[in-house]
């Protein structure tokens, strides 16, 4: 497994012996069950993943395999049954519908603060919104392959002016809120919340 940027993620077993070898920074990991030559099954790399960088690449990279359908029940019923107990709600709580991982993280990241989400909304005259929260509140979340551009940015300014029109607030980020500017995303997500009449 790789990273991001990082150094490669070596598995060498529980028993693995590990040779220091110049030039390398790999990253061992030690666990149960043969290791072997090559690329490991999704099911593997996820509990790796998990073991190696926490819940939400876990939680993120799940739901991504769940879209694609390399993960079906039984395999889920196996990484159920691998983490630590604390984790498995992260399994239960996953889904197919997330369009991408920023997706994942985002809705993950509110349900641990109490706020359920409807995903992936149809609205007459906007057309599919990422999240609807409260019924009026949309959440759009906007990775730079799918929303960069001028073209693009104008259609995205043409439904958020229909969504106002239809009584709706919209909130729209994009990766580098999520992902590194997370303490911009939540007060902004709170107090439209707190504007929307009960």
């Amino acid at each position: 497994m790789v990273s991001g940027d990082g150094p490669a993620h070596v598995w060498v077993g529980h028993r693995g012996r590990v040779h220091p070898h110049t030039g390398c920074q790999c990253v061992t990991h030690y666990f149960r069950g043969a290791s072997a030559f090559g690329v490991v099954d999704v099911v593997t790399a996820l509990l790796h993943l998990h073991r190696c960088e926490g819940d939400e690449s876990f939680f993120a990279s799940l739901e991504s395999a769940m879209r694609l359908r390399l993960v079906g029940a039984a395999e889920r019923r196996r990484i159920r049954t691998a983490p630590p107990a604390y984790a498995r709600w992260l399994v239960d709580f996953a889904r197919t519908d997330a369009d991408s991982g920023l997706e994942s993280l985002l809705r993950l990241r509110l349900h641990l603060l109490g706020i359920s989400l409807e995903c992936q909304v149809v609205i007459d005259g906007v057309g599919k919104v990422d999240f609807v929260i409260g019924g009026r509140l949309i959440i759009e979340v906007d990775g730079k392959e799918n929303h960069d551009g001028p073209t693009k940015r104008h259609k995205d300014l043409t439904r958020d002016a229909a969504a106002s029109a239809r009584g709706y607030e919209s909130l729209r980020f994009d990766y580098s809120q999520v992902i590194h500017r997370w303490e911009t995303v939540q007060p902004a997500v709170l107090a439209a919340l707190a504007r929307i009449p009960t």
